[in-house]
């Protein structure tokens, strides 16, 4: 039996908005994937560590903030520096004129709020495989838990009105 996909849930920066981060969790959880949320307020060094530790297939990234820039490319940075080929799903307020920038950074798709979950559980799913299986990710649209304060991860449960914790 094929191992599920792990994917990683970030809420980087200091916006303190994370239902949108808990939806996605939860759809991806309800899709079959196992969902590590790191909570609120979380630094770039602490996703990446998470990630590396957790052995995950895909780091999604929830920010709300404006500093989707700044964070995807120190993200990007941390990954390159631990040699380690994750990739980064960007989601929440971005700019349309912001994308390209993001991709050239290496994010491998972003999500606006037009996306709908079924939209993001495929695309995250899809990278998870191709990730798994070493392949080359691509973007079909251009060029072609919560983190306790111990640091260990927490894996994302539902509630009883499906969001998750």
């Amino acid at each position: 039996m094929a191992r599920r996909p792990r994917i990683l849930v970030g809420k980087p920066g200091l916006d303190g908005h994370d239902r949108g981060a808990k939806v996605i969790a939860s759809a991806l959880r309800d899709a079959g994937m196992e969902v590590i949320y790191t909570g609120l307020r979380v630094s770039p060094e602490a996703i990446v560590a998470t990630a590396a530790q957790e052995s995950v297939d895909v780091i999604g990234l929830s920010i709300l903030s404006g500093a989707h820039e700044t964070i995807c490319a120190r993200i990007a940075a941390l990954l390159r520096e631990r040699e380690l080929d994750i990739p980064v799903v960007v989601g929440g307020v971005i700019p349309h004129a912001d994308v390209p920038r993001l991709k050239e950074l290496g994010v491998a798709d972003v999500f606006g709020q037009e996306a709908t979950l079924p939209q993001i559980v495929s695309r995250v799913r899809d990278l998870a495989a191709a990730a798994s299986e070493g392949e080359e990710i691509r973007d079909p649209g251009a060029r072609g838990s919560r983190a306790t304060r111990s640091g260990e991860p927490e894996r994302a449960k539902a509630d009883n009105k499906g969001g998750a914790k």
